[in-house]
């Protein structure tokens, strides 16, 4: 992309240069060669049309900027001053064209996302570790924040897009692409062995003592939410900050854990943990990638972006 393109060269007479930026682009060629027959060769334009434009130039800004001598053109004290402003913004400018060059074709850039423990754990680490990969040149920031500060961080526009777990506040305001399934379950350990293999109701978890995540988490909300249209409310042994100390605690049966079944898996598996079973099921939810609706994606975020959506239409 040749530099100032398609910028039209007005009347220059008594109007500023700002208006006429065609003829600083001669003048910088004409000023870096030192001949008006290499510069119109580098323009691409006949020499006629390099003299002419510096003709302009010279007679807007009243002062001779050029002398012809044997060896072509060489600038004068005053043209030398002038060409040494056009050079660097020139150069800028060109600098600034190869920058943009290299995010379109993903060689330079920044992807940023908003992820929980949970989303970033369970989900994004392996489709970073391949886009990495594919772009080892783009940077990417993560900012581990749970589902609301996520939330918020992208109307801010301070992240390209987010992965929350839903249910979403105020779900309206973004686009969702749901690409994992995720299951809240209450796990136990040795302790609690006489909850075992038995149908419970929800309202025995008000008698036992839980372990759940504080703060404002949409997993909390979410447990919160269902017990209460069921007529529970829990009151919680222990607040903890990450699902993983959760688990930790239920291992040395200080209560029963509340946690998304992912965390507790392995030890589900190799039964240092049990799940309790109720007569009402806990309804499944979604890991989503969120974008502001009807929001610019840069270069870097739109190819993720497509790699989350070609994974997700290949899950259904």
């Amino acid at each position: 992309m040749e530099v100032w393109e398609g910028f039209r060269a007005g009347a220059a007479g008594g109007r500023s240069m700002t208006e006429n930026l065609e003829y600083y682009k001669v003048f910088y060629y004409a000023a870096k060669t030192g001949s008006l027959t290499l510069a119109a060769a580098e323009l691409s334009i006949s020499q006629p049309a390099v003299s002419q434009a510096m003709k302009q130039l010279e007679g807007a800004l009243g002062a001779k900027l050029f002398v012809r001598s044997s060896r072509g053109i060489r600038l004068t004290p005053e043209g030398q001053v002038l060409y040494e402003y056009v050079k660097n913004g020139y150069e800028q400018i060109s600098l600034g064209e190869k920058k943009l060059s290299s995010m379109l074709s993903l060689d330079y850039g920044e992807l940023k996302i908003g992820a929980s423990d949970m989303t970033l754990k369970y989900y994004l680490l392996p489709l970073l570790e391949e886009y990495h990969e594919r772009f080892p040149k783009i940077r990417v920031t993560v900012t581990n924040a749970p589902t609301p500060e996520t939330l918020s961080l992208l109307r801010q526009g301070k992240i390209d897009f987010g992965a929350v777990s839903t249910p979403l506040a105020k779900a309206g305001e973004f686009q969702t692409i749901p690409v994992k399934e995720i299951e809240d379950v209450f796990v136990a350990g040795r302790k609690f062995m006489q909850y075992k293999n038995h149908m419970l109701d929800l309202q025995e978890l008000e008698k036992l003592p839980i372990i759940s995540l504080e703060g404002k988490t949409s997993t909390k909300r979410y447990m919160d939410e269902f017990l209460g249209q069921n007529g529970v409310k829990l009151h919680s042994e222990f607040e903890l900050a990450t699902s993983d100390m959760i688990v930790q605690f239920a291992l040395r049966s200080l209560g029963v854990g509340s946690v998304v079944r992912d965390f507790a898996a392995r030890y589900l598996e190799d039964g240092r943990l049990f799940e309790l079973r109720f007569n009402k099921i806990i309804p499944k939810r979604n890991i989503c990638i969120v974008t502001e609706a009807g929001g610019f994606a840069s270069r870097a975020a739109a190819e993720f972006l497509a790699m989350v959506s070609s994974g997700a239409e290949q899950k259904k």
